[in-house]
């Protein structure tokens, strides 16, 4: 609807100014680089993400490719970007300004900073704030999308669990992390023969570079397909048993700096670089146990009348008049309902970043008012936590979290690359008029 709305006003300004050709002076404040479905990706919008990426790239010295090539990535990533918003949107995801302020506020606090602080540190390095407010909203939205979508997506068998359990308890390679970085050479939408051999020439050549001493950074960001193109291709750290199978296969016993590949997928050919390797780091994860009532706004139920069930629900429980599990069992929607909404231990990096949020300001049995998610509205308590050592206890939990984590990276790709073959998208070169 933003980007919608932004196309109307520009066409506007544009119709306005030819009814006057003799009188001013045509001056282009903005025009439209692609076109999204219904939406649009403006040149500003490129611009600015390219100079964001600059500028970070200058403070963290990292070389970049031809500005050909990087605008290239980011144009594809504002597409991808405007194709989960406006999936977003159809399905009710929105952050609202309470919530952006939240987030902000913990990434000052990694910083150690106040808020005040982090955005006069922005505007100190150039960014207007209100842009990188909103470039925030976006990513979580992005963000909250694309889990909700891809989670459906996975499954993870009682079989597959019980094997990454006997293999942790054999302590195979458990004790090392690896830091990969990735390039994806993507095979185009339905691809022919022709089409597998020649991306599999490309990523030949690629590991040529590479091997003569070619920047694995600089040629992510311009050549690769994957989601962490624009990071250099960062994977980040990684246990070897939360990688993509074929990457624990190949990385397994190798060296620092080696490149690996090309390994074929469903996607394309990836070539995998083993940035460093460290021992297992000792890491502390926390669990949450709450219950909730869920209600799914639909034609006949508002998104107001929704709010304001939970909220005499709320009512009525801090009143004493009924018990929250009974009410769940009455009132709530999905599979928990049965449970009285439980939704038993579990790390909050599974839920909805809305979800995991509000129970992270919740005291132990306390309920947080009614909020919004993709999934409907939620009355949320949290009856407990606790604080598990992840490197030395393998719990059935735990086996399926990692194999979740392992194969949420590929199932996102895949996702992604769905919905915009799937999607109408034309992008105009720099010189159309």
């Amino acid at each position: 609807m933003k980007k919608s709305l932004k196309f109307l006003l520009l066409t506007s300004a544009l119709a306005i100014t030819s009814f006057f050709p003799v009188q001013a002076q045509q001056i282009e404040l903005d025009r439209v680089s692609a076109i999204v479905n219904g939406g649009v990706v403006l040149e500003s919008e490129i611009r600015d993400l390219i100079e964001t990426i600059k500028k970070q790239a200058l403070k963290n010295d990292q070389s970049l490719p031809s500005d050909k090539a990087l605008r290239t990535q980011v144009t594809e990533k504002l597409i991808n970007d405007a194709l989960i918003t406006q999936l977003g949107e159809r399905m009710g995801v929105q952050v609202s300004d309470a919530q952006l302020d939240e987030t902000l506020t913990n990434m000052a606090k990694e910083d150690k900073l106040t808020l005040e602080q982090f955005r006069q540190n922005l505007v100190k390095d150039g960014t207007d704030y209100d842009k990188y407010r909103e470039i925030v909203r976006t990513e979580l939205i992005s963000g909250e999308v694309r889990r909700n979508s891809v989670s459906r997506r996975i499954y993870v068998s009682p079989q597959d669990v019980a094997n990454l359990i006997s293999s942790m308890e054999e302590k195979i390679n458990t004790d090392v992390e690896y830091r990969l970085g990735h390039i994806l050479i993507e095979f185009p939408a339905n691809p022919s023969q022709d089409d597998m051999n020649a991306a599999k020439v490309r990523a030949e050549k690629v590991i040529e570079l590479l091997n003569n001493g070619s920047d694995f950074a600089k040629i992510a960001i311009a050549s690769s397909g994957g989601t962490n193109a624009l990071q250099g291709g960062d994977l980040g750290w990684k246990n070897i048993n939360e990688l993509p199978t074929l990457f624990s296969s190949i990385v397994d016993g190798e060296k620092k700096e080696a490149i690996l590949g090309p390994v074929r997928t469903g996607l394309g050919f990836s070539i995998v670089k083993i940035i460093d390797i460290r021992g297992l780091q000792i890491v502390e994860v926390e669990e949450v146990k709450a219950r909730h009532i869920l209600i799914e706004p639909s034609v006949i139920l508002s998104e107001a009348k929704a709010e304001s069930i939970l909220q005499g629900l709320m009512d009525r429980i801090n009143a004493g008049e009924a018990d929250f599990a009974d009410l769940a069992k009455e009132y709530s929607d999905g599979p928990t309902s049965v449970r009285g909404g439980d939704l038993g231990w579990a790390d909050p990096d599974v839920y909805d970043p809305t979800f995991k949020a509000a129970l992270s300001r919740l005291k132990i049995n306390e309920m947080h008012k009614p909020f919004r998610t993709s999934f409907g509205w939620h009355l949320a308590q949290l009856t407990d936590r606790r604080t598990l050592d992840a490197t030395e206890q393998m719990n059935e939990s735990k086996a399926r979290r990692i194999l979740f984590n392992r194969k949420f990276g590929l199932e996102s790709a895949r996702w992604i690359k769905e919905l915009r073959d799937e999607a109408y998208v034309e992008i105009f070169s720099r010189d159309t008029k």
